[in-house]
């Protein structure tokens, strides 16, 4: 690797200031493939950025396109860290005129003076970059907050080691704290960010707000209980969406519920998506009777209990702590709705023991294929979501997936149905996994942590939430 390096890296800067910079690695480094995954190492520059229009994808491998589009990825990061430091100067200045303090309070003098001392800015900028005004002001916010107070988030996407979308999640969402608390997120969130999607960038920095500011949290998440509302938007070809923001742990209520009641349709032809649609509607306009032989009274005829999942640390559940909970298929919520969901009327409670080094749940070791309602809690509750790196399916609505295959013959000999060998796959990546040759999974049972290998080679991780940090 170092003779690599050595031997094409002076190309790499030549490519920057020849005439034809397209010719020099073809020349110099030989195959593109090689070339492709040298500048995949380099950070962008203005050097290396000289260097793209040689990725002729025709003459690239499968696996040098993957190394080209990555390429790509890390200088449009850095050039979006440039465009930000430039809305940021925008959003700084705006050039208006100076203006007297005697000039008149009302009339047509004073609308000129107020179009005069208008900030326009996000105007110019929504009619440089053809984009609507919200959508404007919306980047010139984020930019400030990235130049002002999140330099090392700038100092990541500029380096092409973050995308944009990361950035802005971390902005955006750390603008509800103060400068000290924002920076305490970001200093966590700065050697997370490199190894993580866009999804999963915005759940942690979610959580680690909860964590630095439970009492912001709480104060927030009242004003939002009070703003609570149903919407509903017209769509095309005469559809509608209709729907409610309500707290959190109410949403996942109603969601079991519609799935409790969508189960309970004949199979008629409806797929799942249909039956859930369907069920809303009859829970809300037609409310089914209470059952008239059996059911507990006031419950909806065909219903069963709603359940609702709710992670939480034990010192939390007493008040001990006030860091946040994890609500299945929802993420962090607060202390206090987490205790309020605990201590309902009816709750059920599991104890999942977690291994206090790593934060990752112990397993158990049922032996059959088929693994138990407890074996299934355990790593839907570990996981949360589909293994695939990229992938944000909640685990409840994926396949449990044996990483090494069971053996049905000999089940001793084969991959054991126990959640150091289960992971949650959503439908797709589970046939990916299972009938894509090129596809490899491994799992260090240590970490939780799950690699995958793609068909050109390239490994990518995924690594379950742990629930203290």
């Amino acid at each position: 690797m170092t003779t690599v390096e050595s031997e094409y890296e002076p190309a790499v800067l030549e490519a920057g200031c020849a005439e034809a910079p397209a010719a020099s690695p073809r020349q110099v480094a030989g195959p593109l493939d090689t070339w492709a995954a040298l500048l995949r190492d380099r950070s962008p520059s203005a050097e290396t950025a000289a260097a793209l229009d040689a990725l002729d994808c025709e003459q690239l491998s499968p696996r040098g396109r993957i190394d080209a589009l990555a390429v790509l990825e890390r200088h449009m990061s850095w050039l979006q860290a440039k465009q930000v430091e430039l809305l940021a100067a925008i959003a700084a200045h705006t050039d208006t005129p100076e203006l007297s303090a005697e000039e008149p309070s009302s009339g047509e003098e004073f609308d000129e003076r107020m179009l005069a001392t208008w900030d326009c800015a996000a105007e110019e900028v929504a009619c440089a970059l053809r984009l609507a005004n919200a959508t404007a002001g919306q980047r010139l916010a984020t930019a400030t907050l990235l130049h002002t107070r999140h330099r090392a988030t700038l100092g990541l996407l500029a380096g092409g080691q973050i995308s944009y979308p990361q950035a802005r999640a971390l902005a955006d969402q750390c603008r509800v704290l103060s400068d000290e608390a924002a920076g305490q997120v970001e200093s966590v969130m700065v050697a997370k960010m490199p190894s993580q999607s866009a999804g999963q960038t915005m759940a942690a920095v979610r959580h680690h707000i909860h964590r630095v500011d439970p009492e912001g949290a709480e104060q927030r998440h009242a004003q939002r209980v009070r703003e609570r509302r149903t919407l509903s938007y017209p769509q095309e070809d005469g559809m509608a969406l209709f729907g409610a923001i309500l707290p959190a742990q109410q949403t996942a209520m109603m969601e079991q519920a519609v799935d409790t009641h969508a189960a309970t349709y004949v199979d008629d032809g409806r797929t799942l998506d249909q039956k859930r649609a369907d069920a809303l509607y009859d829970l809300v306009v037609n409310q089914p009777r209470p059952a008239a032989a059996s059911g507990t009274a006031g419950s909806p005829a065909g219903r069963g209990a709603a359940v609702v999942q709710v992670t939480v640390p034990f010192d939390i559940l007493l008040g001990a702590d006030e860091g946040p909970a994890d609500l299945k298929g929802y993420g962090p919520i607060t202390a206090t709705q987490a205790r309020e969901i605990a201590f309902a009327p009816g709750t059920i409670w599991r104890r999942l023991l977690t291994r206090p080094e790593t934060g990752l749940l112990i397993k158990s070791d049922p032996t059959t294929y088929r693994p138990t309602a407890d074996t299934a809690r355990q790593v839907m509750a570990r996981d949360r979501y589909c293994a695939f790196p990229s992938c944000r399916m909640p685990a409840h609505r994926c396949d449990l997936d044996h990483i090494s295959p069971f053996n049905h013959t000999h089940p001793k000999h084969g991959g054991q149905t126990t959640p150091d060998n289960l992971q949650p796959l959503c439908r797709r990546h589970h046939r990916l996994k299972t009938h894509h040759p090129g596809w490899k999974v491994t799992r260090d049972p240590h970490t939780g942590t799950t690699t995958w290998t793609a068909p050109t080679g390239h490994t990518y991780t995924n690594t379950p939430p742990v629930y203290r940090e």
